[in-house]
């Protein structure tokens, strides 16, 4: 149990979990583009196949199958900085050293190692994901949850930028190589948002490695229709993971944008809408219930890739580049706060890190096992099919919505925080 604290304490305790889980985020957020849009644009321009690069996104099946060794982290708690902190630090300095491994290759003549070298970064990210995730679900009071998720995706969106739009306006400039240090350097601040964060009230280990893996998923399976919830988690950001998964080779081969454009309208002006997307969707989460909130920004995340199919048609220029970002990342933010909330609401305290990484892991599933689906689809079909069945994956996840509303009103009837 947390300790008894005064109101003075208990905000300052409340300001170093928010900004420690921003922080968090931004760590969280740095690496995925290193191994996926920036590796992808790195590959691209130096003349890999586009078959050969939708391949290449399966490096980031570390994502998917975290939730194998997530109990792990809910059993072992390393000898320095608590158990969560413990785990998110030794990831980072991990990450760190890969990254600057992979700056002395190249694509062009080293195109296995690097995708080896991905692997390995994909595996330490989802690692600190994992104690990233179970330290915000542990942490965060329930009626902090909106604004929790929002500054967490708000880190973690910022951090995509700098990995994946920065990245390439430094890589025009400088090179990919130099980009990949500047990128470990950034690890480090992740590494302050560790040191601060505040630690407490964690639950008691798992008291063996069998009931580390057992319990979670047994009390997870024995929930009121859970093949529905496992399926909604998979299948709600589908259309969007769809959309995005060749958007920067789309930009770059199909529609002829240089790096530069790419970089600073894609990644760099679409961090404007992502914030706001955010904010708006925590905001909204106070007012609304999830249900309707999930549903709402899961139609507009759905129909969020119609500006690049408008590009993929013939508009072209700056206006129309600007404003499918702008469409696209508004859209994201939205969804994506509200979907990071109802995963910290699904997840039983006493196995928050393995039930978290269980639920984020389905979430990734969709986006890494999209992308060979997504190079087949754009190669043989062309931009223009690509991004009108990005847009039709969208609809089982409202479908499901639709199937488990009567369940979310019992849900958000059992949240503290929950909407009149």
């Amino acid at each position: 149990m947390r300790p008894a604290m005064t109101p003075a304490s208990g905000r300052a305790e409340r300001a170093r979990t928010l900004t420690a889980v921003t922080l968090l985020g931004f760590a969280s957020g740095l690496p995925l583009a290193l191994s996926a849009s920036t590796l992808e644009a790195w590959c691209a321009v130096s003349g890999v196949s586009l078959k050969t690069i939708g391949v290449l996104k399966l490096v980031a099946f570390a994502y998917v199958f975290k939730f194998l060794w997530a109990p792990l982290v809910d059993r072992i708690a390393p000898p320095w900085l608590g158990r969560r902190r413990g785990w998110v630090v030794t990831m980072q300095v991990a990450i760190i050293a890969v990254l600057i491994v992979t700056a002395g290759l190249s694509p062009a003549n080293s195109l296995f190692a690097l995708a080896g070298l991905a692997m390995l970064l994909a595996a330490f990210s989802a690692t600190q994901d994992i104690a990233i995730d179970a330290y915000r679900a542990d942490q965060l009071l329930p009626q902090d949850r909106g604004l929790g998720a929002a500054l967490g995706v708000a880190g973690y969106r910022i951090a995509m930028v700098v990995s994946g739009g920065l990245a390439l306006v430094l890589a025009g400039a400088f090179g990919f190589p130099s980009t990949y240090l500047v990128m470990a350097a950034l690890m480090g601040i992740g590494i302050v948002g560790a040191a601060i964060a505040p630690e407490r009230g964690i639950a008691s280990q798992p008291k063996t490695l069998a009931d580390a893996y057992l319990q979670p998923l047994g009390e997870l399976l024995r929930r009121n229709r859970a093949g529905l919830w496992i399926a909604l988690i998979l299948l709600y950001k589908l259309g969007n993971a769809f959309a995005l998964s060749l958007s920067s080779t789309f930009l770059l081969r199909g529609a002829e944008y240089t790096l530069a454009e790419v970089g600073w309208v894609n990644k760099v002006f679409g961090l404007a809408a992502t914030i706001v997307g955010a904010f708006a969707g925590g905001l909204l989460l106070e007012r609304w219930t999830l249900w309707r909130a999930l549903w709402i920004f899961g139609l507009l995340q759905g129909l969020g890739a119609l500006g690049f199919l408008a590009i993929a048609l013939g508009w072209h220029g700056s206006a129309a580049l600007i404003l499918a970002v702008a469409a696209e990342n508004l859209t994201s933010g939205l969804g994506t706060g509200a979907f990071v909330a109802l995963l910290m609401g699904l997840c039983d305290r006493r196995f928050s890190a393995t039930q978290y990484a269980v639920f984020s892991a389905l979430d990734s599933a969709a986006r890494v096992f999209v992308g060979p689906v997504a190079g087949y689809v754009a190669a043989d079909y062309g931009w223009t099919a690509y991004f009108l069945t990005s847009v039709f994956c969208a609809v089982p996840g409202l479908w499901l919505l639709c199937v488990l509303r009567p369940e979310f009103i019992r849900f958000d009837q059992a949240r503290p925080d929950a909407p009149a």
